[in-house]
């Protein structure tokens, strides 16, 4: 029966994402995934800034400056700049790459090249902006936009130099930096939220799953105990009244009633066979011995009852500092000593048994050792006894050694994590 063991559920708040402080994309690792439609809003920019800055009046030498950085920045963007955003996808955090700050200063001369020979240029800065966003921290990218733009300003101020046209450029300048700093800072907190969210949700599902567990273990323990009062109640207390009966009915048989007091004998034998087994069920499926006493102290409990039941000599002893572990480890140590005793009792034969539970570091040893008939393990084919314990203990992450040959006595070692 494994479904008598209670769900281990870790704790909820461990290995969850937690949601970042403010302004903790500067230390943190937030990665975001770019979308393939940032090529057709780049593409979309770049070809009417490239149509506006041809057909714009410029020089024949300034045609073929604009139109050469313009052109660079294509195969740049392709076989640079889109990798590290969609390979990589773009990490947010204080360290950023040098290979990414080497494409934004790349872009920055290739911009200053045709902002150089055409204002109209300026426009390029709807594509590359976000390109600052995706490939540095935020603080980076807002100082690769003020380059960009201030680069931009100057260049114009230096090619108008009225006053008019410097306050334009320089109110231009002023309105994209500061745009720009306002869209970062309300991204980050977009993305902070969705972060808190995330994590919100993770918790949710991690409690949602550990009340399932709780009440799947309440719904098990409850069935336990209902069965171990229906078999005391009726297979036990049944029992008992055939072992009573049949000494009443041995003591009024006449003296010579041999055949007849030879069969009563087996079958009260029998009943008083079954009683214990009833009994040992009964123990089995009610964990109240871990309930109100330690795991050592219900071990001792069992291995003393086992050897007054079968009339032999029971010691147990604890090695190492005893500490209290999960319920489902104590219960599958407990489980497993019970039908070790149980074998021993049934098949061994023995003269005396030893329980010794050893806490060590890390693991705690179970073992369950007898000096009795013994057998040859590898001939038991049948029963659950044995395949019962491995199961047990292998859902916890144990081992199990079962030691024994034909007359030296048997040994059984179980070690859980712990």
């Amino acid at each position: 029966m494994h479904e008598d063991l209670p769900v281990a559920v870790p704790p909820v708040t461990a290995g969850l994402p937690q949601p970042p402080p403010p302004g903790a994309f500067d230390d943190g690792q937030l990665q975001i995934t770019a979308e393939p439609r940032w090529d057709a809003y780049f593409a979309v920019v770049f070809v009417a800034v490239a149509a506006i800055v041809e057909a714009g009046p410029i020089s024949a030498s300034g045609r073929i400056i604009a139109g050469a950085a313009l052109a660079a920045m294509v195969p740049w963007y392709v076989f640079v700049g889109r990798p590290l955003i969609f390979t990589d996808e773009a990490v947010w955090r204080r360290g950023t790459p040098r290979r990414y700050v080497v494409y934004l200063a790349v872009l920055v001369i290739l911009f200053a090249a045709v902002q150089s020979q055409n204002p109209d240029a300026w426009f390029l800065a709807f594509a590359i902006s976000p390109q600052c966003f995706y490939t540095a921290s935020p603080r980076l990218s807002m100082v690769f936009i003020v380059i960009f733009n201030v680069t931009a300003g100057a260049l114009e101020a230096l090619r108008n130099r009225s006053l008019a046209g410097v306050l334009i450029a320089l109110g231009i300048v002023t309105f994209t930096v500061a745009f720009s700093y306002a869209y970062s800072r309300w991204m980050v907190k977009v993305i902070e939220q969705s972060l808190e969210r995330a994590a919100l949700i993770s918790q949710l599902e991690s409690t949602r799953a550990e009340l399932a567990a709780a009440h799947h273990e309440k719904g098990v323990l409850a069935e336990r105990h209902r069965l171990a009062g229906e078999i005391h109640d009726t297979l036990a207390q049944g029992f008992t009244s055939i072992v009573t009966l049949v000494q009443a009915a041995e003591a009024s048989l006449p003296p010579g009633a041999v055949a007849a007091r030879h069969h009563l004998d087996l079958a009260l034998a029998t009943a008083r066979e079954n009683l214990a087994e009833a009994r040992t069920l009964v123990a089995a499926l009610s964990p109240a011995s871990l309930e109100s006493a330690s795991l050592a102290e219900a071990v001792r409990r069992v291995a003393e009852s086992t050897g007054a039941e079968a009339g032999i000599q029971a010691n147990s002893e604890v090695t190492g500092t005893a500490r209290r572990l999960p319920m489902g480890t104590e219960v599958v140590l407990l489980r497993v000593c019970q039908e070790a005793l149980a074998n021993v009792r049934k098949h061994a034969a023995a003269h005396e048994v030893a329980v010794r539970l050893c806490y060590a570091d890390g693991v705690v040893r179970l073992t369950v050792a007898d000096d009795g008939a013994g057998f040859d393990p590898e001939l038991i084919t049948s029963g659950y006894g044995l395949r019962g314990m491995r199961d047990r203990v292998a859902q916890i992450g144990g081992t199990i050694q079962v030691t024994s040959a034909p007359g030296t006595g048997t040994q059984v070692s179980a070690e859980v994590p712990g």
